[in-house]
């Protein structure tokens, strides 16, 4: 059983869900937390149990994980008292932390102290370990203002994408950045990363990275299952 922990409100996690008939695929929100059946014991995979789909099961029956939830947001618990959303929500996000890095299975991205998703950097960390891998990077300019209108970003004309999984990549770039893009993602420490550039020529300029693969593409869920079944 593959299981995608995601937000209730993640459309496109739902939609791979709802809409994947080869092979064993379940949306895992918060909001199953609350129900009755979770045991965590450190250490304990064969005595730890989870809630699936209404049923409790072993956790030893999860084969492999896709992560899309940074942290637990207490805008989703709605059936929690309200003055006790944030409280909660903390409770619930080191829960998951705790929960992930104690699965034996492969997860896509394992978790790291401050998010649940993996390695949790700013924009300008992402710059900095782009060109530490070579990349062509552009200059970064941070604007700091006391007027009540922030100056706009500037947004590329052009972009496009590259969604490192493991050790392939998907996007349609000139070889250069497919590779480049592998080199990122292994500096972070991560097995899952998108990558966007400002074209697709080897020349290209890195302009950001992040953890959300575009799950309604056949092509990119197709590699994250052939990912964890080649675990």
């Amino acid at each position: 059983m593959l299981i995608v922990l995601a937000s209730c409100y993640d459309e496109a996690a739902r939609f791979w869900v709802e809409n994947w008939t080869d092979g064993d695929v379940t949306l895992l929100t918060p909001e199953d937390l609350s129900k009755s059946g979770w045991r965590h014991y450190l250490g304990s995979l064969q005595d730890s149990t989870a809630v699936i789909r209404d049923q409790v099961i072993s956790v030893e029956q999860i084969t492999g994980v896709l992560t899309r939830l940074p942290c637990v947001f207490e805008q989703e618990l709605l059936s929690i008292v309200e003055t006790d959303r944030p409280y909660v929500a903390a409770e619930m996000t080191a829960f998951l932390g705790s929960w992930l890095a104690d699965l034996s299975c492969p997860i896509l991205n394992k978790p790291t102290p401050i998010c649940l998703m993996g390695t949790n950097w700013r924009p300008q960390q992402w710059i900095y370990a782009a060109s530490q891998v070579g990349m062509s990077v552009e200059t970064h300019h941070q604007y700091i203002s006391l007027k009540t209108e922030p100056k706009q970003a500037q947004i590329p004309s052009e972009r496009v994408s590259v969604t490192v999984i493991g050790d392939r990549y998907i996007g349609k770039v000139d070889p250069i950045l497919g590779n480049q893009a592998k080199k990122l993602a292994e500096f972070a420490g991560v097995e899952l990363l998108v990558v966007h550039y400002n074209r697709p020529e080897a020349d290209a300029h890195f302009l950001s990275a992040d953890f959300w693969p575009d799950l309604k593409s056949s092509e990119i869920t197709t590699a994250i299952l052939e990912y964890f079944s080649e675990m």
